[in-house]
């Protein structure tokens, strides 16, 4: 199984980017699939989670400026952000609790996307 994470890149304050983040592999299903960041000097942190289902979880302080879906046909992760900062410049990595087949449920991280805000 890996997780192909895209889309970070440079971008001005007050800009947006979309993250993207594709599972393959022998997949059987996904359960709760999630981003964080770490930014230099700092420890990995939560940016976001779904479920299944749909249901979502923010960090407070990326509430109203993110969203956070997927889309189970693809096994693709998304995070929009808007209004980006530069204190949310840092390394975004996804994360999934996958299910292979014949195997029971296990995390996979993927390689990051590296987001720089500034202008």
């Amino acid at each position: 199984v890996q997780l192909q994470a895209s889309g970070g890149g440079l971008v001005q304050p007050g800009g947006s980017l979309r993250l993207s983040c594709a599972a393959s592999g022998s997949i059987f299903s996904i359960d709760n699939m999630g981003w964080y960041r770490e930014a230099p000097g700092k420890q990995r942190e939560l940016v976001a989670a779904i479920t299944s289902g749909g249901s979502t979880n923010y960090a407070d302080s990326e509430k109203g400026r993110f969203t956070i879906s997927r889309d189970n046909a693809k096994n693709t992760l998304y995070l929009q952000m808007n209004s980006l900062k530069p204190e949310d410049t840092a390394v975004y990595y996804c994360n999934a609790k996958i299910r292979r087949v014949f195997r029971s449920y296990d995390y996979y991280w993927g390689q990051g996307t590296e987001v720089t805000v500034s202008s």
